[in-house]
């Protein structure tokens, strides 16, 4: 199956007519298991596209013993609720930000520094290799399970109502919206801007009403969301590459039998492979179709904002956070030393 720009904007009409919805699977039988998976993304979102899908194949591969709901677009509260209700077990499934998750497994947004990866082709290495198995390890410590697999959000960019982000001294005094993360909200401070720490269900409206003046997101989320209608100007900073880690409350994995916990690891990490490519085409092909809806576009150079990082001490005092052990393991991936 191809994700297609076309599926995505035909798509974002329909969800945001349907204010409850959820994504069913639909099993042979009466489930044995049935996890709740909850999401901060669109139906059309590639992340649910792909969460169906491997739904489907794990009720289909169980003979219907287990069943997994899908509720996307916050539906069942914000980030930060619903990484309180996977650990209680309110919900089974949650899928979060490494940035976010970092409010309770700090070194989880190792992989989020500012400027470390450069393209796809080190992202995934890092991901699959060392940095992933010692980021999962640091889940593991919380009591929560997670798969093989991080899916994709993308590499970020920064959007503005009032003007191109250019240089660093365009972020000077810029009030944007910055998830609920240390790591955001400092990377921001350094670069002399007045971030505003916000769940993503608040965004749209805060970019509306003037609140914020931007925000940072890839550019499949500025279309699915419709950021386009609220945003002028898109610069493409690529200034952090951002996942999905798919969590699972430890008590209701661990209640699984061994043959269900494999049918839906593999069917996870089978589709995080796929929505790994889906993101990355979308976020290769999206610019022109946003410069259709109005946006402007721009490309900084990046050396530029790595020098302001490295000045304001942003490296070095996050070096010293997350411990040399892990700083170094950051650095081996990204094959180069940062700051």
């Amino acid at each position: 199956m191809t994700i297609t720009r076309r599926k995505i904007l035909l798509g974002s009409v329909a969800a945001g007519v349907a204010t409850h919805f959820s994504i069913r699977t639909t099993p042979a039988r009466a489930a044995e298991f049935t996890f709740k998976f909850a999401n901060n993304q669109a139906v059309t979102h590639p992340l649910n596209i792909r969460a169906k899908e491997a739904a489907d194949k794990i009720a289909e591969e169980s003979s219907g013993r287990m069943e997994i709901q899908i509720f996307p677009s916050s539906q069942l509260g914000a980030d930060t609720d619903m990484l309180s209700q996977v650990r209680s077990g309110g919900v089974e499934l949650f899928s979060l930000s490494p940035l976010i998750l970092s409010t309770l497994v700090p070194n989880a947004s190792l992989s989020g520094i500012g400027f470390a990866f450069p393209d796809y082709d080190s992202v995934w290495p890092a991901m699959d290799g060392d940095l992933g198995a010692y980021v999962r390890a640091e889940i593991a410590k919380k009591g929560l399970v997670t798969f093989d697999k991080i899916w994709d959000n993308g590499f970020r960019q920064i959007t503005s109502s009032k003007a191109p982000i250019a240089t660093p001294a365009d972020l000077e005094n810029f009030k944007i919206r910055v998830p609920v993360s240390p790591l955001w909200t400092s990377m921001f401070t350094a670069f002399g801007s007045a971030p505003a720490s916000l769940n993503f269900a608040e965004v749209y409206t805060a970019l509306q009403t003037g609140v914020v003046d931007g925000q940072e997101n890839p550019l499949a989320i500025l279309s699915t969301f419709k950021l386009y209608e609220v945003q002028k100007f898109c610069s493409m900073t690529n200034h952090m590459w951002d996942g999905f880690w798919i969590l699972a409350n430890r008590r209701a994995w661990e209640g699984l039998p061994d043959d269900l916990k494999e049918i839906v690891s593999k069917n996870f990490n089978a589709s995080a492979d796929m929505q790994r490519k889906d993101v990355m085409d979308l976020n290769a092909s999206l610019r022109g179709e946003l410069e259709s809806k109005g946006m402007a576009f721009n490309d900084p150079d990046p050396a530029a904002f790595q020098e302001k990082l490295k000045a304001a001490g942003f490296y070095s005092d996050w070096k010293s956070k997350y411990g040399d052990e892990a700083w170094a393991i950051l650095e081996k991936a990204v094959g180069r030393p940062l700051g």
